[in-house]
């Protein structure tokens, strides 16, 4: 069935849609977007209008349809190790803490949006290198289902991986070839250091979450309003232990946004520990 060309009203509708579910503000240059992400959606269900597909979704009947249409919606792109100086100050961060993990809690990471899963497997490279037997974890969410299936496989096109250090790409990762030539898998051991779970950053955290020596927030807040991200901002540096660090996109800040981390360097800031005084570097 033909369906007619996406109206204002009918964006509209979508753009409140999404902000209800994730928190995120659509800006007029993402109607294309919307229209082509959501076409086949109404293909699917033989519908003739994009209205007629927002009521299927909002009669209360089709749960998993409107998950669907979230990660459709909220899919981003990404690469492995993007923003290089964030992966140079967590391996300083690992490096410095080898001490107190002997015997201690471990050092834990958070990819607090990680799309694909390119971010939690270049953090969990760069741990693994560090801290090697050492305790560490790493956790890593977003609110699409869709992404998190396909980042726990592992399995990404090589352009991905362009950034990626040789020699991790020697000890964590595998070479695709004949019909999966042009591909690479991450080593089922790394995969297996990261734990992914579906998150909404815009509702309470999971109690169960726990708490980190460092969050990853990167190249999401730009989707935000104001008023979002400071909720968003604050249900995270709720999760940072006193001392770590909270790590954003360089296009993104923090001014006027929170008060709880403090700036070291553009784009990322320290939780303060009781008493102490932070400086900028």
């Amino acid at each position: 069935m033909q369906h007619s060309a996406i109206s204002e009203g009918e964006f509209a509708s979508f753009r409140r849609f999404i902000f209800d579910a994730a928190g995120i503000t659509m800006s007029d240059s993402k109607k294309a977007l919307v229209s082509g992400r959501l076409a086949k959606r109404l293909q699917h269900h033989g519908l003739a209008s994009y209205d007629a597909y927002f009521r299927l979704l909002q009669d209360g009947r089709h749960a998993d349809e409107v998950q669907l249409a979230i990660d459709l919606l909220t899919t981003n792109e990404t690469y492995f190790f993007r923003e290089a100086r964030h992966f140079d100050l967590l391996r300083q961060e690992a490096e410095a803490a080898r001490p107190a993990l002997r015997g201690g809690a471990p050092f834990r990471v958070w990819s607090a949006a990680c799309s694909s899963g390119e971010e939690p497997y270049s953090i969990a490279m760069v741990l693994a290198d560090v801290l090697g037997n050492l305790p560490w974890e790493v956790v890593a969410s977003d609110i699409s289902t869709r992404v998190l299936q396909r980042a726990r496989t592992g399995h990404y096109p090589l352009e991905r991986t362009a950034h990626v250090p040789p020699d991790y790409l020697r000890r964590f990762c595998l070479k695709g070839i004949r019909e999966q030539q042009g591909t690479l898998l991450v080593d089922r051991a790394l995969r297996q250091r990261v734990q992914f779970r579906q998150v909404n950053l815009n509702t309470d955290l999971p109690p169960d979450l726990g708490s980190y020596d460092m969050v990853f927030l990167r190249n999401v807040m730009i989707y935000f309003s104001a008023d979002t991200k400071r909720q968003v901002v604050a249900r995270v540096a709720g999760r940072l232990k006193p001392g770590g660090h909270f790590v954003i996109g360089h296009s993104e800040s923090l001014h006027e946004i929170s008060d709880a981390v403090r700036p070291v360097v553009p784009s990322v800031y320290r939780k303060p520990a009781p008493g102490a005084r932070m400086t900028v570097e």
